[in-house]
C-alpha cells in the first residue's frame, strides 16, 4: 500500500503557543511520531546537559458545532448501516506539555455519513438527497479555492440545537490504551454546503464508563480532523459520493480549518492509489493540555478563509 501524502503547512506565527516539555531527573523520554513529524520531551545529552527540548504542540481547538451529543455510546465500531468507503482512524493523544501519551481518556468522534446526514440531526442536516444543488466535485485539486462558499456554515458554527431523531450512526466514545491509541472502524465522511470534510472529536478526562456512557470529568479538547483535496476528490468517484450533488467547499475554504496542517487537525491518510474504495486508513496524533478545559466555545475563525 502506498502512502498518499498529506503535505505539512506552518501555523501562524502567534496563533497557538509552543509549549516545552519539563521533565524531572536524568531519566529519557522517547520520541513519538506525530503525524509527520516527531516530537520530543526533555533528555540528557552526553554532557548532562538536556536537548531536544521542544514537544509537539497544541491541537487547535475548534468549534463543539450544534450536532452533538452527549458520549452515549460506548464504542468502536460506529458504521451501523451508513454506506461508505471504510475507514479506519487511529487517533493518539499526548500531554502536549510532556510528549506523554494520555492513557485513559475518553476520545469522542462524530461526523455526517457519504451524503452529508448526521445521526440524529436528519432533518437539519444541510446533506442528503433533498441538500442544495450543485455539481460533485471533478478534476485536480488546486491552492487556490474555487469560489466563495455560500449558505451558513451547516454544522460548523456555534449554537447547539436538540436532536430531531433517536439514530446515533457514526458516532462512539472509547478510552485510550496505555499507549495514548484508540482506533475506531467507520466510513469516509461526505460533503454537504458549507464545510470541508472533517471529523468532529472531544477528549475528555477524569470521568468514568458507565452503563449509561461516559460520565463526569472534563472536556479538555474540542477539535475536528481533516481530509487533504487529491483523497475528496477520489472518493467522489465512489458511490454513494458519486450522488452527492450538494455544492461542496474546498479545504482552503473552509472556515474552520486553520490551514496548519496536522496541528489544525489534517489527517494521515493511507489507501491504495486508484482503489481508495477498499478503505482508508487515517491517523493523527492530537496534543491536549489535561488540565485545560475547551467545550468548544473557545475557537476562533481562521484568517486564511472567507468567512461564511
Amino acid at each position: 500500500m502506498t502512502d498518499n501524502e498529506v503535505p505539512q503547512k506552518p501555523s501562524r506565527t502567534g496563533e497557538l503557543t509552543r509549549r516545552q516539555a519539563v521533565v524531572a531527573g536524568s531519566a529519557a523520554v522517547a520520541a513519538v511520531a506525530v503525524g509527520g513529524g516527531v516530537a520530543y520531551a526533555r533528555q540528557p545529552g552526553k554532557d548532562g546537559k538536556p536537548v531536544r527540548e521542544e514537544c509537539y504542540r497544541l491541537t487547535a481547538e475548534t468549534t463543539e458545532g450544534p450536532y452533538y451529543i452527549d458520549a452515549d455510546k460506548i464504542r468502536r465500531d460506529v458504521t451501523e448501516d451508513r454506506d461508505g468507503i471504510p475507514l479506519v482512524l487511529r487517533v493518539k493523544v499526548i500531554d502536549s506539555d510532556t510528549c506523554r501519551p494520555l492513557k485513559h481518556a475518553a476520545v469522542d468522534i462524530w461526523h455526517c455519513d457519504a451524503l452529508g446526514l448526521y445521526s440524529g440531526y436528519e432533518d437539519a442536516s444541510q446533506g442528503g438527497p433533498g441538500g442544495p444543488g450543485g455539481e460533485p466535485p471533478t478534476g485536480s485539486p488546486t491552492d487556490a479555492p474555487t469560489g466563495t462558499p455560500t449558505g451558513p456554515p451547516g454544522g460548523g458554527g456555534p449554537g447547539k440545537t436538540d436532536p430531531t431523531d433517536d439514530k446515533r450512526y457514526l458516532r462512539g466514545t472509547w478510552l485510550t490504551d496505555a499507549h495514548g491509541h484508540v482506533d475506531f472502524r467507520t466510513v469516509f465522511p461526505g460533503w454537504y454546503r458549507g464545510r470541508a470534510v472533517h471529523i468532529h472529536t472531544k477528549v475528555h478526562v477524569g470521568g468514568k464508563m458507565t452503563d449509561a456512557g461516559y460520565e463526569g470529568g472534563h472536556t479538555c479538547h474540542t477539535g475536528q480532523f481533516f481530509f487533504d483535496e487529491t483523497s475528496v476528490l477520489a472518493s467522489a468517484e465512489v458511490d454513494p459520493y458519486a450522488t452527492n450533488t450538494t455544492e461542496r467547499t474546498t479545504l482552503t475554504e473552509d472556515t474552520i480549518y486553520d490551514q496548519s496542517g496536522v496541528g489544525g487537525g489534517l489527517l494521515r491518510l493511507r489507501y491504495r492509489k486508484g482503489a481508495i474504495a477498499h478503505g482508508v486508513v487515517a491517523s493523527i496524533t492530537v496534543g491536549v493540555d489535561p488540565d485545560e478545559t475547551h467545550e468548544g466555545q473557545d475557537w476562533v475563525t481562521s484568517t486564511a478563509a472567507p468567512s461564511a
